[in-house]
């Protein structure tokens, strides 16, 4: 564990944020957590300092528990870039691009083993984005050449406002029973929609 910052911090943060922005003191999309703090605490406790983390464009709380201070990340939001939140010092990137954090980690992972270096990579996904040829492409590529990888899905059965089983028609996710060290699956039910902060906001 590399910060000790618990769940009632964690949940305090995104609150703070759902005020700002729904007091248009934030002026570009926002995406919120909240019903996954004890299950991300669990997922960074084997995380490093010399570990890479790499996520979407809902990383509050990878970034806060990385170690990145409240108040950068909060003056990163303010700014407008809640949903590309990227600290290099801290060696977390983000990005909103769907699926397109994976091949990144990926190659950084590579680049990792090739170099003998330490550390691992820590690349967290939806559970719609699990389920694209990307991220089947990235985790078999990961698993066959035994790449310091491990990614982390993170399900909540939405993919913006449809159920991601529906979608697909199965009744559970392709890894969401797959037991291997390079794969942490998690479930989670958010008080908040896909993007804001349940207010409609005219800025």
């Amino acid at each position: 564990m590399i910060t000790n910052i618990g769940a009632a911090e964690l949940i305090a943060f995104e609150e703070k944020v759902a005020d700002l922005f729904n007091g248009a003191k934030i002026k570009a999309p926002v995406h919120l957590y909240s019903g996954n703090e004890d299950q991300m605490i669990e997922a960074f406790s084997s995380i490093k300092e010399e570990d890479w983390v790499l996520c979407s464009w809902r990383s509050h709380f990878q970034c806060l528990l990385k170690g990145v201070p409240q108040e950068k990340v909060l003056s990163e939001i303010l700014e407008g870039r809640s949903i590309s939140l990227c600290f290099p010092e801290y060696k977390i990137f983000s990005s909103a691009i769907v699926g397109g954090i994976l091949p990144i980690s990926v190659g950084l992972a590579l680049s990792i083993k090739l170099q003998k270096l330490t550390g691992m990579v820590h690349c967290f996904i939806g559970d719609m984005t699990s389920e694209t040829g990307i991220a089947h492409e990235s985790i078999k590529y990961s698993i066959n050449h035994d790449l310091p990888i491990r990614f982390i899905i993170e399900d909540n059965d939405l993919s913006v406002c449809s159920e991601t089983r529906k979608v697909w028609g199965q009744d559970q996710l392709t890894y969401e029973n797959f037991s291997h060290p390079k794969i942490f699956h998690y479930k989670y039910k958010s008080k908040y929609p896909h993007a804001g902060a349940g207010v409609r906001v005219q800025f």
